[in-house]
């Protein structure tokens, strides 16, 4: 069976995937143009459309109270709008030679082959699981999906002991052992790393280890999950590593996402060494002139060391989609790069970073300085000034910011915001000195912890210049 256009003078516009990159590139293609112009069908095999996957674990833990809250729009409202969106449709294979994608409908099993003059590929990204017996036992639960979240609320429902293991301590990892705490679980997190937060320097992620045991979740760092025991009933009973068993009434899995690209390989498009789809600056997949891709199925360029890398996340997606949309639609947008922010919690403690760690410098052979400050969020005279620690990366000689890592309390995680932009303007921590940034007693000392790094940063950068 296949689906040819509806009349010569209208194109199709075909998009696999319903989330954030899919439907904002469609939603924007059909801002710009109508439905005389553009056909626009999309194929999503889950069961909602435009949803918050990174608001999942504070839907969990009880910060957000109900599933709707985390969808933007419905395939109702997208369909009203002109987006032929079709659910629980799985697209099983790309035609590049003839434009077409067959695509199978999950419950019915039905399959169609659906034409296109332009493709965009949003399928984002999966899980990590560890390939190991027990690991797709009931009990052990990813957090990918709102299907995910609410199988993993089933879960603490009908589940009466108390004990959570969490495997990973990136940002779901953290922000799930958080969840749990919030439940009112006793929490382990098993961590294959020295410290928590791969994301940042160890230096810092020691922080966050301490503040995670403060809130009484155990942290077993450099242990490696070797197997995931069940009981009688077949239903997870414990994590176990080299050295120990931890007992669980319930375990979830925070490793990480790979970029979900093995359609896109298949069809020979090609793919980086991250795994996501390599796109030029207008998101378009490279060699081919009518396929678009984005969001976390794609690799970006990092603006600071000048090389690919795959970065989850939803701010990427919708903006990549707005890109792809406007382009699909007769204008013109690119997307340039990313410098690498991300912000996190773990109850009131703040996470943050941009840019690079020490490790990055070093493997993009950059020779650099680092400082770390303590300051507060406000002056300190004034109530309730929480402590902070700034971590700064300077390039030698030159004292081009490199990169920023901010551990705090209430009023740490958006000062990095700062960094950011002066890392995609390639400032030095010099000219960072002079920023003009707001002060007054309630928000911050009169000089910025920001600030204070970059004066710290500016006097190694001089001391070493030789």
């Amino acid at each position: 069976m296949s689906m040819s256009r509806t009349s010569r003078s209208q194109e199709r516009l075909v998009v696999i995937g319903g989330d954030a990159a899919g439907m904002s590139a469609a939603s924007q293609a059909r801002r710009l143009k109508g439905p005389d112009e553009l056909e626009i069908v999309a194929f999503e095999r889950g069961h909602f459309s435009s949803f918050s996957a990174c608001g999942i674990p504070y839907w969990v833990g009880g910060d957000v109270a109900t599933r709707d809250e985390l969808i933007a729009r419905t395939p109702q409202e997208h369909r009203a709008r002109g987006i032929d969106l079709r659910m629980r449709t799985e697209v099983m294979e790309i035609d590049v030679a003839r434009g077409r994608v067959r695509a199978r409908h999950v419950d019915s099993g039905a399959e169609a082959w659906t034409s296109y003059d332009r493709l965009v590929i949003a399928t984002g990204a999966r899980p990590i699981r560890p390939d190991l017996p027990g690991a797709d036992a009931p009990g052990v639960h990813g957090v990918q999906t709102l299907d995910d979240g609410q199988e993993l609320l089933d879960t603490l429902s009908a589940t009466r002991g108390r004990r959570a293991v969490v495997v990973g301590a990136g940002y779901i990892g953290v922000e799930m052992a958080e969840a749990m705490i919030n439940r009112g679980y006793e929490v382990t997190v098993v961590n294959r790393g020295s410290e928590p937060m791969a994301t940042l320097d160890p230096d810092m992620g020691r922080l966050v280890h301490r503040a995670m045991e403060g809130l009484g979740i155990t942290m077993v760092n450099d242990a490696e999950v070797t197997k995931i025991l069940t009981g009688e009933d077949g239903r997870v009973r414990a994590v176990g590593t080299q050295d120990a068993e931890y007992p669980a009434d319930v375990v979830v899995l925070g490793i990480g996402v790979r970029p979900e690209t093995d359609l896109a390989r298949a069809a020979g498009l090609p793919v980086g060494d991250h795994g996501g789809l390599l796109t030029d600056l207008a998101m378009r997949v490279r060699g081919h002139e009518n396929i678009w891709a984005g969001g976390d199925c794609v690799e970006v360029l990092d603006l600071v060391s000048g090389r690919e890398r795959h970065i989850a996340l939803g701010t990427h997606a919708n903006k990549h989609g707005q890109v792809i949309g406007t382009n699909v639609g007769g204008g013109y947008a690119t997307f340039p790069g990313v410098v690498g922010t991300a912000v996190s919690k773990v109850c009131n403690l703040e996470i943050a970073r941009t840019g690079l760690r020490e490790k990055d410098a070093r493997r993009a052979g950059l020779r650099y300085e680092t400082v770390t400050i303590e300051s507060t969020s406000r002056a300190g005279y004034y109530p309730n000034a929480a402590p902070m620690t700034v971590k700064m990366l300077a390039e030698r000689r030159t004292g081009r910011l490199l990169g920023v890592q901010i551990v705090g309390r209430e009023g740490a995680a958006k000062r990095v915001d700062i960094a950011a932009v002066a890392l995609t303007a390639g400032m030095t921590v010099e000219e960072m000195t002079s920023l003009d940034l707001g002060y007054a007693p309630p928000f911050s000392p009169v000089w910025d912890p920001i600030l204070v790094a970059a004066r710290k940063a500016t006097a190694a950068v001089r001391r070493n210049a030789g």
